[in-house]
Parts: structure tokens; C-alpha cells; sequence
């Protein structure tokens, strides 16, 4: 998608949408706050025409009740729509956005966790690299934890880009199958959906300037601390993006450390990849030749410093 500064055509519309599950009220709220400044500034400078925003919840019961709704909706000028879909099961955060974007009619789609807090300026910057040719998925930049994957710094491109915060043309997604729920629940669905994306000419911009406040927590001595449910996972997640982009030998390195590892919740991602794969339900494999996909140290891309 091209966004041109000609003032005859038409400015975009956005549409931000996130996945919920058993998030705290008040921080989702703090959330919309930043959005709503963010989305002021982008229609004032004549940058997008309108942003409506979408949650797909996936807990048990539902994060909004109906006055929460009309108390937030009430309260939001320039995001001119707040929808609230509650799933009734948890379809994951692939399977869930995909959901959300079958009714899509907006031009763009921000990707982002609930908890992200947009810079006033973030999506004017968000916007910046789509007037420059082939550009398929822009990346915002996290703080207070940056993500430490490499990125050119003239182009801003970048081996993938993390949907914690993203934008991406509506019919870049809808062209591209969007996210690969069924091999993707919670992890990956990002990295696989960019190498995609690279794989059909498209580039994958880190914009620095578009910041957002991701509030993740670290240990005492500064290292993440993933939940049991990130764990398990991003263990599931390795062994199918290996399997889907070609590298079998990673694929068999992966089931032969988890198989014999102490740890439970490798043994069950292992157990998981072998019967889905006996069955047939992997998905087809991309990139024989490796020209998108990177595998380094574990890791997908090559990295500026350690986390």
C-alpha cells in the first residue's frame, strides 16, 4: 500500500484491533487513553481519516460488560468506534485476530497487544514508511524493553516484525492468508506471517520513531520472565516454524533435545509436533532455499544485543 500525501486522495482508515484474555480492566483502559490521543493527532495532520477499534476476548468471562462499554465509547472522540467480541473459548492470538479480520473494511490494520501504550505521535511515524514502494509490515519500537533483533539502520528493514504493535495493509493481510493459526497459537504467528511477506517482494520495516510503552516485567536481575503458558508455546512454536521453512534438520536437533529433556513442557511440545506431523497436519513447507528465514542460536533473526 502506497499512502500518498497528494491532499486529493482520500487519507486511510485505520482500524486497531487486539486480543484479550483475563487483562485487568483498568489497563486496557489506560491503553484506549493512549490511543485516543495518538489517533487525534494522525486525523488533525490529515494523516488518517478516521480508526475505529476492535477486541477479540478470548478469557473466560468477559474483560467488558456492557457499561464499561458504553463508558468507553462515550468517552473516545477520535477513535469514532469501540467493539467488543467476546469469543467464548481461547482461540489464541493467531486465531483470534484472524476472526477479527474477516468483517475488515478499513484500509489499515494496527496490530497490538492490549496492554501497549502508543506515543502521541506513533501512528503519524507508524505511516512514514508506506509512501516508500514495496512496504508490507511496519514495526513499532518498545520500551522501556527493546526487541533486540537486528534492523538496517538507513531502511528500517528488519528480518520480521513482532505484532505486540504493527501495521499492515488490510489487503496485504487478507492476500496473504494472514496469521497460520493452526500451526501457530500464540507464538510465531508474527515471524511467519513477515518471512511471508518477505517471501512475495514485500518489506519488513522496525520504525524507531513510532514508540509505544510495552509494560513487560523482568526478574531481579533483569531477565524475562515468561509464564508457564509462554514457555510451552514458544517450544511448540520453534518446532513448526523449522518444519514450515525448511529446515528438517533443526526440526530433528529440536525433538531429540525436548524428547530427552527434564523439562515437561518440552517433552509435550515434542510429543505434540510428532503426532501432528504423523497425521499430516503441518503445513506445506516454504523457502527451500532459505532466502527469508533465519535460524540463529536459536533465535530468528540476528541480534544487536542480549535480553
Amino acid at each position: 500500500m502506497h499512502v500518498s500525501n497528494d491532499p486529493e486522495k482520500r487519507p486511510p482508515t485505520l482500524r486497531v484491533q487486539s486480543v484479550l484474555y483475563a487483562n485487568e480492566p483498568a489497563h486496557v483502559r489506560l491503553s484506549i487513553a493512549h490511543l485516543e490521543r495518538a489517533a487525534d493527532l494522525a486525523i488533525a495532520a490529515g494523516e488518517l481519516a478516521s480508526v475505529r477499534l476492535v477486541y477479540g476476548d478470548c478469557s473466560p468471562e468477559p474483560v467488558f460488560e456492557e457499561d464499561d462499554l458504553r463508558q468507553i465509547s462515550s468517552s473516545a472522540l477520535a477513535v469514532s468506534r469501540v467493539e467488543h467480541r467476546f469469543f467464548g473459548q481461547n482461540l489464541g492470538s493467531a486465531r483470534g485476530h484472524n476472526r477479527l479480520l474477516e468483517d475488515t473494511i478499513e484500509d489499515l490494520v494496527l496490530i497490538m497487544n492490549p496492554d501497549v501504550m502508543l506515543a502521541p505521535d506513533t501512528l503519524i511515524e507508524l505511516l512514514r514508511p508506506f509512501r516508500h514502494g514495496t512496504t508490507g509490515l511496519v514495526e513499532a519500537r518498545q520500551l522501556p524493553v527493546e526487541h533486540p533483533k537486528d534492523y538496517d539502520p538507513v531502511t528500517g528493514e528488519t528480518g520480521w516484525a513482532t505484532t505486540a504493535c504493527a501495521l499492515v495493509p488490510r489487503r496485504m493481510f487478507q492476500e496473504h492468508g494472514g496469521f497460520d493459526a493452526d500451526s501457530f497459537f500464540l507464538y510465531c504467528d508474527d515471524v511467519d506471517f513477515s518471512w511471508r511477506l518477505r517471501l512475495a517482494g514485500q518489506r519488513v520495516i522496525f520504525q524507531p520513531s513510532a514508540v509505544v510503552f510495552h509494560d513487560k516485567r523482568l526478574t531481579d536481575d533483569g531477565k524475562w520472565n515468561p509464564s508457564s503458558a509462554e514457555r510451552y508455546y514458544s517450544a511448540e512454536a520453534a518446532l513448526f516454524l523449522t518444519y514450515k521453512y525448511s529446515r528438517d534438520d533443526l526440526v530433528e536437533s529440536l525433538l531429540e533435545t525436548f524428547s530427552r529433556s527434564e523439562v515437561e513442557y518440552l517433552r509435550r511440545a515434542a510429543n505434540t509436533f510428532t503426532e501432528r506431523r504423523a497425521s499430516g497436519r503441518v503445513p506445506p513447507q516454504l523457502d527451500p532455499e532459505h532466502r527469508v528465514s533465519e535460524f540463529k542460536d536459536g533465535l530468528y533473526a540476528r541480534h544487536r544485543f542480549a535480553l
